[in-house]
């Protein structure tokens, strides 16, 4: 089966006074249908403005400069997939892909509604801008979906945004953006800023609307442990570029990257000591003036001269593991000097 999205050679932007800051740059990789991909890395990387890039919500000063996002809505009666070409999209094509397709959760369930309509208003909205359910059948429709991820349906349908907790937003932002049956949904952080135990739940209702509706997920976290507990594959972002990606266990398990290995050794754990954690020296860099040769060379225990001349291009450590990295054979010892 193809993929539900592909992103190819994308790179997206910003225009500053101080000159280019280069956000995502020639970014490449694949979200499967029903599978769910973890974007993971510092702040600051570009996980953010590239979820925003495949949905065309960029500000104003940012810009696509180049590459193609093709979008596949596979027919559950098999017929062949429609494919549409996200980057060509405007006007009313684009408002339809946006929620009918591809739906994305933002960070900050507060800011995401208005707050003087009720729930019920923010699904009228929706569906009315896309011509879609109305009536009882919307009602239906709504009130299922919140039953879905754990909510009484009949209170939270009749509410204001203020009279619910945060995480009963976010699970309402998280039904709602399945309203109109989207293949691909991109969640920005949907867990910050919440205690331990709604994330625990946030993360169940996820993984059960996985397993009922099928649908793509791209999961965007600075947490590892929540990508490690919800992703199929995972994907390292550094200074805009996609530095290792490969399936969960082999990222948690055998990573070959020094910026994914200083991230995880970053973590605590249960059964570690505090003096095993390690962090990443320095800083993330500036994305209008990068450092020459791999961008991470600066912070890098193993960086040489040719990482600090020329920038790596991305290679198989094994079938489906990308990597770029000079040194990521290397980079396998140093993980076991942790172990």
């Amino acid at each position: 089966m193809q993929p539900t999205l592909t992103v190819r050679n994308l790179t997206i932007e910003y225009a500053t006074r101080r000159g280019k800051v280069q956000a995502i740059r020639n970014v490449s990789f694949d979200v499967k249908r029903g599978e769910a991909l973890a974007l993971i890395g510092e702040s600051g990387s570009g996980k953010t403005t590239l979820g925003l890039g495949i949905v065309q919500l960029l500000p104003v000063m940012a810009r696509i400069t180049s590459g193609d996002i093709l979008y596949r809505r596979q027919d559950k009666t098999g017929a062949p997939p429609l494919e549409i070409a996200a980057l060509t999209l405007k006007g009313n094509s684009l408002r339809q892909f946006r929620w009918r397709e591809c739906a994305m959760v933002f960070q900050g369930a507060l800011n995401a509604f208005n707050p003087v309509l009720k729930i019920a208003d923010h699904f009228r909205d929706t569906a009315k801008a896309h011509g879609a359910l109305n009536g009882k059948s919307l009602e239906e429709r709504g009130k299922h979906l919140l039953n879905l991820v754990r909510l009484d349906a009949e209170r939270v349908w009749k509410s204001y945004p203020h009279e619910l907790s945060g995480g009963m937003r976010q699970r309402v932002l998280i039904a709602l953006a399945l309203l109109l049956d989207p293949q691909l949904i991109i969640l920005d952080e949907p867990t910050t800023a919440l205690d331990i135990l709604t994330q625990r739940n946030i993360m169940d209702v996820l993984q059960e609307l996985r397993s009922k509706l099928d649908f793509s997920l791209i999961f965007i976290s600075h947490d590892l442990s929540l990508a490690a507990e919800l992703a199929d594959r995972v994907a390292t972002v550094y200074a805009g570029k996609i530095v290792e990606l490969s399936d969960v266990q082999t990222i948690f398990k055998a990573p070959t990257h020094p910026y994914t290995i200083g991230l995880i050794n970053a973590v605590p754990t249960l059964s570690g000591h505090k003096d095993d954690l390690t962090s990443i020296p320095g800083s993330p860099p500036d994305l209008v003036e990068m450092p020459s040769g791999c961008k991470f060379h600066p912070r890098c225990p193993l960086a040489d001269e040719q990482c600090k001349t020329r920038e790596p291009e991305s290679e198989f450590a094994a079938a489906d593991h990308q990597v770029t990295c000079w040194q990521w054979q290397k980079a396998r010892g140093v993980l076991k000097s942790y172990a």
